[in-house]
């Protein structure tokens, strides 16, 4: 008998799994509206015109080699990511970096780090979150205990702010974690506005809680990058908080298999930031030794040539006017049919996702009945 005979079922990943029910489905006509991925007129991905660019100029580069980066990571995409957050101007002496396996690598080795150095107790999620933040810090952190803040109403389809304040100055202690979405809320795609960001950093402050940035759609949320990270800068620009900043690049820049991210650990003092680093490093290097260097090589071209960063800028706006057409298109055809209920949050919110409000049994039968598949939540991409 095997050593592993007496191991659980894994449970099934909710949106992978939906991915290869729709692949597998022999329907003529079928639609897949459940990952974040964006795609183009004929449901195709698209290489950005800015990385096909940046991507030809590589190729063509005598010096391109296949050795080993940084244990740090690429020095030049570092640098580009930190400028693309905090932007140009900032003295970053107080942010410690690590480039990562995208953001589920930024987001875990996050959790890795804190869970080790700070040592909370809980950390606090939205209600609803990315599906991963909850399998994240259940891995690194069994013994911290998840708790969910409120979020979202789903009556009015907006975000529920009163209930989210009151329950973190009522319940949050000093030392825990907060986990936040930057900009285009997953799964809502329900964003805080400026005054309501400028009351989490207050009660971050007063109840001393260390934030966790969630960056996965800068740029692709809005087309506007400063816009798109204003509230980190915000946070920032206070120099009285201590926070991490978990940064993908897979949608801003359609490398989602390149497997593209940073971890960014903002705090007090710049001596602290400099022991940060090589703690970051150690953790990378018993779990990776050296992050994949092709599309961090492709990301640092971008961002250091004035050039490609117009036509990438070029590209985000594309992206993110398209999403908002389809917003509009889907509005007006809802409205047409006289299909019951609010659907004017397909207008205001922001991104790539909505939630539909559609119950578990209902995506349940659009999927075996119409072969249109979402997730079990009713989040449309």
């Amino acid at each position: 008998m095997s050593h592993l005979s007496g191991i659980p079922p894994a449970k099934p990943d909710a949106a992978f799994s939906l991915i290869a029910s729709f692949k597998a489905d022999t329907a003529e006509h079928k639609a897949d509206l459940c990952p974040g991925f964006y795609r183009d007129n004929n449901a195709q991905p698209w290489v950005l015109p800015s990385v096909a660019l940046a991507k030809e100029q590589k190729h063509a580069d005598p010096s391109l080699n296949h050795e080993h980066l940084p244990l740090v990571g690429h020095p030049e995409f570092l640098l580009g990511s930190q400028k693309l957050i905090f932007g140009e101007t900032r003295d970053l002496k107080r942010v410690a970096s690590i480039q990562t396996v995208s953001g589920t690598g930024a987001n875990h080795m996050a959790a890795l780090f804190l869970a080790a150095n700070l040592k909370p107790k809980r950390v606090w999620i939205s209600n609803p979150s990315w599906i991963n933040h909850t399998e994240i810090w259940k891995l690194v952190g069994p013994d911290i205990e998840q708790r969910f803040y409120p979020y979202y109403d789903e009556t009015h389809h907006q975000v529920d702010f009163e209930a989210m304040a009151q329950t973190l100055r009522k319940e949050a202690c000093d030392g825990d974690v907060i986990i936040l979405h930057a900009c285009a809320h997953n799964p809502t795609g329900a964003d805080l506005t400026r005054q309501q960001w400028e009351t989490v950093a207050d009660i971050c402050k007063v109840s001393s809680l260390f934030a966790v940035f969630d960056m996965a759609y800068q740029g692709f949320a809005s087309g506007d990058l400063d816009q798109d990270a204003s509230a980190i800068t915000h946070f920032y620009d206070r120099s009285d908080l201590e926070f991490a900043v978990a940064q993908s690049f897979s949608k801003n820049f359609g490398l989602y298999g390149e497997r593209v991210g940073a971890l960014h650990l903002v705090v007090l003092e710049t001596e602290t930031a400099a022991k940060v680093t090589p703690l970051l490093t150690q953790l990378s290097r018993a779990e990776i030794t050296s992050c994949l260097s092709y599309g961090a090589r492709i990301v640092a071209k971008i961002l250091s040539s004035p050039t490609l960063f117009d036509q990438w800028q070029q590209d985000l706006v594309t992206m993110s006017e398209r999403m908002k057409g389809m917003r509009k298109a889907l509005h007006q055809e809802l409205q047409r049919r006289s299909v019951r209920g609010s659907w004017e949050h397909l207008l205001t919110d922001i991104g790539m996702f909505s939630m539909t409000g559609l119950t578990r049994h209902q995506v349940y039968e659009l999927k075996t009945k119409h072969h249109i598949y979402l997730l079990p939540s009713g989040r449309l991409s």
